[in-house]
């Protein structure tokens, strides 16, 4: 299938309600088992005929943890704010990642972020998957599990704000990913370690002269 990465021309384009209203999805809080519908659930199954077993799992977790999403299609599920997350966007496709071992990107997740313009580099060689926008003020991570996502923006946040290097990013994500797969406390995938910025933080640039 041909993978769409422009998230609002998808939902645009088809995305479904499930019941649930913007503010109902901004209610929801972190670690609350919200349960769907015997309708919602219909709904979402058939969508997700032919996803990725990844897409599906992370589907299934958000699900569990935060409710069902505030849109779905064929080709996405999204979620508003839930948590710490400005927004979460579950793909129906897989994108290869071999750092810190292989797996596959299927779940991104945002916050407003400003990132200071001389270390777009150094994120980009701590983690390819961490993504900073200057225009939209945003900070986005992509993995296949909401802990790497928060293990991912604690520590793109520690190299933005220089409080660690490249290297020791990535040593400390490998790090903490083994400690949470081993079930052993893992600090940095649990939650986001800072408070992230609620708006603020867009940069529109400025026209030339």
């Amino acid at each position: 299938m041909k993978r769409i990465t422009n998230a609002a021309r998808i939902i645009a384009a088809g995305s479904v309600m499930l019941g649930l209203t913007t503010a109902s999805v901004q209610s929801q809080q972190p670690d609350v088992m919200k349960p769907i519908s015997k309708e919602q659930m219909a709904k979402m199954d058939p969508m997700m005929r032919g996803w990725p077993k990844a897409s599906r799992d992370a589907v299934k977790y958000m699900t569990d943890k935060y409710g069902a999403p505030m849109h779905m299609n064929e080709h996405m599920a999204m979620w508003g704010t839930t948590g710490q997350w400005k927004r979460t966007v579950v793909y129906n496709y897989e994108v290869k990642h071999d750092f810190p071992a292989p797996h596959t990107d299927v779940m991104q997740q945002w916050i407003d972020y400003k990132t200071p313009l001389d270390k777009y580099d150094e994120l980009a060689m701590y983690d390819g998957s961490v993504v900073p926008e200057r225009t939209n003020g945003e900070l986005s991570a992509r993995c296949d599990k909401e802990g790497a996502n928060f293990l991912a923006i604690n520590l793109a946040n520690e190299v933005a704000t220089g409080k660690r290097d490249v290297e020791d990013a990535r040593r400390m994500y490998g790090e903490q990913i083994m400690a949470m797969m081993a079930k052993r406390p893992a600090p940095y995938t649990e939650r986001i370690m800072f408070t992230p910025m609620k708006g603020g933080t867009m940069d529109p640039d400025h026209p030339l002269k």
